[in-house]
């Protein structure tokens, strides 16, 4: 069990709007990588991962470290 001392808390602070665009920029840049295989910069889509995922759990560690909060 974990003490009041152990416990993380994760607040989320991405918003609504904000979450909206994480999904379709990301998707957007997924779609690249997945779509422009033979060009030499189809990698870079897979950037796209990172905006979906804190767009799904809602928080944005550089946001935590910047203490900004969209929500």
């Amino acid at each position: 069990k974990l003490t009041a001392d152990m416990e993380l808390a994760i607040t989320r602070n991405i918003g609504t709007v904000d979450r909206v665009l994480r999904i379709i920029i990301g998707c957007t840049l997924i779609a690249f990588a997945l779509l422009a295989k033979d060009t030499p910069y189809s990698y870079l889509g897979w950037i796209g991962v990172i905006p979906v995922v804190t767009a799904f759990v809602s928080v944005c560690p550089l946001y935590s470290l910047m203490g900004i909060k969209t929500n």
